[in-house]
C-alpha cells in the first residue's frame, strides 16, 4: 500500500513537473513572436519610409538633402529570424533618427507634403509605428507573465532545472517621450 502511495505521489510530481514546463514553453514562444512581430513591422515601416524617400528625391536638389536622404537608405534596420530586445530597441532608435533626419528634408519642400504619394507614405508609416507601439506593449505583457511564472514559487523551482531565465523587457523610446507640453501649467 505504501509503494502504491508513493508511486501515486512521484507520478504526480512527474505530471505537475511537465504541465509547468509546458506553460513555460507556452509563454516563451508567446513572447519570442511577439518580438519577432515588432522586428517585421519595424521592416514595414522602413519600407514607407524608403517611400517617403523616394517622393523626396525628386524635389531634394540641394546637396544636403541629397546626403541626407541618402543616409538614411544606408542605414536599413537589422532584420533578424530571432531578434533580441537590444536588436529592437536599436532598430527603433534607428527609425526614430531616420524619420526625424528625413522631416528636416521634408521641411524645405512644401510641395513635397502634397504629393498625394508622400501623403500616402506618411499615413502608411503612422499606422506602421502605432502597430509597433501596441505589439511592444503585447511583448512587454507576455514577458510579465513568463517572468513570473519563472520566479514565483514553485514554478521557479522547475523554471531553474529546466534552464529558463527572466526574459528582457523592451525599453521605452526616450524619443517618443519628449513631445513638447501644449497646455503648460498657469502660474
Amino acid at each position: 500500500m505504501v509503494t502504491i502511495i508513493i508511486i501515486a505521489i512521484v507520478v504526480l510530481l512527474v505530471l505537475w513537473v511537465i504541465s509547468v514546463q509546458n506553460k513555460l514553453v507556452k509563454l516563451d514562444e508567446f513572447a519570442n513572436n511577439a518580438l519577432k512581430q515588432i522586428n517585421v513591422q519595424q521592416m514595414t515601416r522602413f519600407d514607407s519610409l524608403r517611400t517617403m524617400i523616394n517622393a523626396a528625391r525628386e524635389y531634394a536638389k540641394d546637396v544636403e538633402s541629397k546626403t541626407i536622404i541618402d543616409a538614411i537608405e544606408a542605414r536599413r534596420p537589422v532584420q533578424s529570424a530571432n531578434p533580441t530586445p537590444e536588436q529592437i530597441n536599436e532598430n527603433e532608435a534607428l527609425l526614430g533618427q531616420a524619420i526625424r533626419n528625413f522631416n528636416v528634408v521634408a521641411e524645405r519642400y512644401p510641395e513635397l507634403k502634397s504629393m498625394e504619394l508622400y501623403k500616402n507614405a506618411q499615413d502608411e508609416y503612422s499606422k506602421n509605428e502605432d502597430q509597433v507601439r501596441i505589439s511592444r506593449m503585447t511583448f512587454n505583457d507576455a514577458v510579465t507573465k513568463f517572468n513570473m511564472q519563472t520566479r514565483m514559487f514553485p514554478g521557479s523551482v522547475v523554471a531553474r532545472m529546466l534552464g529558463f531565465a527572466p526574459k528582457q523587457y523592451l525599453e521605452e523610446d526616450k524619443s517618443k517621450s519628449d513631445i513638447p507640453d501644449i497646455f503648460p501649467e498657469k502660474q
